[in-house]
């Protein structure tokens, strides 16, 4: 856990105005007890995670696709090379969904911007985070990698049997 008292307030109350604003359907599956607090969600998602990042094209078809993940400072970090489609889709239309769904345990789903990270300290911490997980910096691994940090608008947390997670998972927040 790298999160700040300060990141873990922001993404408690981005958690609670979401799941809010949810629609009547949302708030019926996402009760009271099996939404997930902020500081339970940064202990399940230590780690590499599948992420499903959606994005659009120009036509406005959207595309799916699976990345490999990071949750820091209460929120998501990936990357791909520029060459990819998923690159060219931020760079022109930034907007994103992304999803990571644990079979029936837990799901964080999440819509906002993704930020291209620029050279300087947050970038290296990112680096660093996934130099340790993969035992090589991920700017080995092409000619243009691209890291983004996911600015979240929206996210909601669930957790099916929530109480059996966090205990079978040795969380106790």
């Amino acid at each position: 856990m790298l999160e700040t008292t300060t990141e873990l307030e922001s993404l408690q109350a981005l958690l609670e105005a979401s799941r809010g604003r949810g629609s009547t359907h949302l708030r019926s599956i996402i009760t009271a007890e099996h939404a997930l607090t902020a500081e339970q969600l940064v202990q399940l998602l230590t780690g590499m995670k599948v992420l499903s990042v959606a994005t659009v094209t120009s036509n406005g078809e959207p595309r799916i696709s699976a990345m490999d993940g990071h949750f820091l400072h209460g929120t998501w970090t990936f990357g791909t090379d520029g060459s990819s489609a998923k690159a060219t889709h931020i760079a022109r239309r930034p907007a994103v969904s992304v999803a990571h769904i644990d079979g029936e345990e837990l799901a964080l789903f999440s819509h906002g911007t993704a930020e291209l990270l620029a050279p300087g300290p947050e970038l290296d911490e990112v680096d660093a985070h996934w130099t340790a997980h993969y035992g090589t910096s991920p700017f080995s691994w092409g000619d243009d990698i691209r890291m983004y940090r996911l600015r979240m608008t929206w996210a909601v947390a669930y957790a099916f049997q929530r109480d059996e997670l966090l205990r079978g998972r040795g969380i106790t927040a």
